[in-house]
């Protein structure tokens, strides 16, 4: 065996003593939540385009009340932000689908150029924050979104929180779009602690 230099044996000993920190660091780590793993994003749904209509924030909204409810047979509110982009042409939402539900209750929602419609709680505004804004001038202010009641009446056993549905989208101008909507999986739960769980920022 032919014995190592001098230069070659410190260049060993440094890889050594680096994997060893690694190690440590790594082992320090384990068992702790980091910031970030907390965070959640600021809306619940999917987004998609079809022409000049955007589509944001489309999801099965949880219930909160009673009049609502995501079991076989209940209904639902469907929540979504559309926006026409176009600067000129207005777009109908002539029609709402999906086999998830017996049918879908809705109007169609006449959306103007440059303009936006919300459905869902009125209370969901996260969508018009992700959402392409048309552009505006100091001569043209952007006006506030009308909002409309989406309803998913008759749903199926297979509507339950976390999974997705796909949902058609039918425009007058834009055409048809399907989009795979997800269902709420409603608030986060408390995290149950016990004599056996790690202490948060402890060293390790």
């Amino acid at each position: 065996m032919t014995a190592l230099k001098a230069p070659t044996r410190r260049v060993v000993t440094a890889l050594a003593l680096a994997a060893g920190a690694t190690l440590t660091l790594s082992a320090c780590g384990a068992g702790q939540i980091s910031q970030t793993a907390v965070q959640v994003a600021a809306i619940n749904g999917n987004n998609a385009e079809v022409g000049s209509i955007a589509l944001r924030n489309v999801h099965v909204i949880y219930p909160n009340s009673e009049e609502y409810s995501i079991e076989p047979g209940g209904t639902a509110l469907l929540g979504f932000t559309v926006v026409n982009l176009d600067p000129y042409t207005p777009d109908v939402l002539t029609d709402i689908s999906t086999e998830f539900a017996d049918s879908v209750n809705a109007e169609e929602i006449e959306i103007a150029p440059q303009s936006s419609v919300v459905a869902g709680e009125s209370t969901e505004t996260a969508a018009l924050d992700e959402a392409p804004q048309p552009a505006q001038t100091k001569e043209t202010p952007p006006d506030a979104p009308s909002v409309a009641t989406v309803e998913l009446v008759g749903l199926n056993e297979l509507v339950r929180p976390g999974l997705t549905v796909p949902v058609t989208f039918s425009f007058e101008e834009a055409g048809d779009l399907t989009i795979s909507v997800p269902i709420d999986a409603g608030p986060i739960l408390p995290r149950d602690e016990s004599d056996m769980s790690p202490i948060i920022g402890e060293a390790h």
